[in-house]
């Protein structure tokens, strides 16, 4: 399988015997399979389709991800691919490869991006009426209730998670704690940092196909979707980041809570360009139903130390721990582009020495309580045209990549836009 520009997993199961010739020869795929909206249809825009006669490119495996898949009935394996143009040149529809090059850029500095994913996503099950309720024992109102940290949540879907964490041992995956979240039915487990911010996101993308494989067997929906529902909590993507010598020592440690003055010219790179950042962190139409003051989903391109009202957090823990938590991406970005944006924008802070500004203390949804906060785009729309226009992103995916994403993005929102939704007939069918 190969990830889209959408974040999801496209591609063909294949007999065993097949994959000498995989590896050996690789294998042409329709160039078009990278460049469907999120409802699969084919975006003309992109000109991967009849303008080139939807013409193949070649597949190559991604070393290493050559794993079983456990939770298949059959023995079954699944491999990770990348895709290439006819001249041997990464396809620029693939967003594996923005990443490549992301690393590439900082490795080039003598840097080590260290990078960890958390993932918040929603366990449901459908009810008598068809209705997707919070998975769980105990009678409906008691699943609903809010129980952030719940052990009895955890427990009634222990063997849920004992299959989890044993999918993920047979893949490599390394996976930690375990929590019940803020919302009924919602969970996150802790992937470990990797000093391969490649492989860690390779991970996280394993990680989020094996979820939703293991709650199928047991009778479940696991969605990363970003705002389920409008009156619960949205799910996030936190990507924890520092950057490591060559030896491996930490050059965001200090002794300081507020880190080194490295970190600090990192977190400034990231909070300049956030807000022409947002369609990438926040994809879809729905993307934007999970920002709202006091929401745990941050609202403005904000720091501080130890708080949780921000959007670039640095965690509580000993001086040698320190790194940032970009608390802004939806647990529905595309992980491969949210991960290069990031990077790339750490990276602009280090070559330009920015400064971050005074963090952030108390409660940073209070526009007073945010020092120069710099405001972020609140629409789909806005957020799209500001990406259009961002010369950062450019260079940050590469000018094919974001030209491609925003292809498949312009398509996706015009038909978001033009439907007739049940809440248009209950406000406006006989006003």
């Amino acid at each position: 399988f190969l990830t889209d520009l959408c974040g999801v997993l496209r591609g063909k199961s294949i007999r065993r015997e097949e994959l000498a010739a995989l590896y050996t020869h690789g294998r042409p795929v329709a160039g078009t399979i990278l460049g469907l909206d999120i409802t699969g249809e084919d975006v003309d825009a992109t000109g991967l389709v009849w303008e080139v006669g939807d013409a193949d490119m070649l597949c190559r495996p991604v070393p290493g991800t050559l794993l079983r898949a456990p939770w298949l009935a059959a023995p079954t394996a699944q491999l990770m691919l990348s895709m290439y143009a006819a001249d041997g040149s990464a396809a620029g529809a693939d967003p594996r490869q923005a990443l490549i090059r992301a690393v590439q850029r900082l490795t080039s500095m003598g840097y080590t991006p260290v990078l960890a994913c958390e993932l918040e996503f929603y366990l449901l099950r459908e009810d008598a009426q068809g209705h997707l309720q919070p998975a769980g024992g105990g009678r409906l109102s008691e699943r609903s209730k809010r129980e952030p940290y719940s052990l009895t949540r955890l427990d009634d879907l222990a063997p849920l998670f004992d299959e989890i964490y044993a999918a993920a041992a047979v893949q490599g995956l390394p996976i930690e704690t375990l929590m019940a979240e803020y919302a009924p039915g919602q969970f996150e487990i802790t992937l470990r940092h990797r000093a391969d911010a490649l492989r860690a996101v390779d991970d996280a993308v394993l990680y989020k196909r094996l979820v939703r494989g293991v709650a199928a067997r047991h009778g479940c929906t696991a969605t990363f979707m970003a705002k389920p529902f409008a009156e619960r909590a949205g799910s996030g993507l936190h990507l924890h980041l520092s950057l490591a010598d060559a030896p491996g020592a930490n050059l965001c440690a200090a002794a300081e809570a507020s880190g080194s003055a490295l970190l600090q010219q990192m977190i400034g790179g990231l909070r300049v360009t956030m807000a022409e950042s947002m369609a990438i962190f926040a994809p879809n139409g729905n993307s934007y139903r999970r920002f709202q003051s006091n929401s745990y989903a941050p609202v403005a391109a904000t720091w501080g130390v130890n708080n949780r009202s921000v959007s670039l957090r640095i965690p509580a823990g000993p001086p040698a721990s320190r790194h940032v938590e970009h608390r802004l991406s939806g647990a529905d970005a595309n992980l491969y582009l949210a991960a290069a944006t990031v990077l790339a924008a750490a990276e602009k802070g280090l070559r330009e020495r920015l400064d971050p500004g005074p963090p952030v203390v108390g409660n940073g949804y209070l526009q007073g309580a945010n020092p120069g906060a710099v405001g972020l785009p609140t629409t789909w729309q806005a957020a799209l045209q500001a990406a259009r226009e961002s010369r950062f992103l450019r260079d940050a995916l590469g000018e094919d990549t974001l030209r491609l994403f925003l292809a498949v993005k312009d398509q996706e929102c015009a038909k978001f836009s033009a439907q007739v939704t049940e809440l248009d007939y209950a406000w406006y069918l006989r006003a």
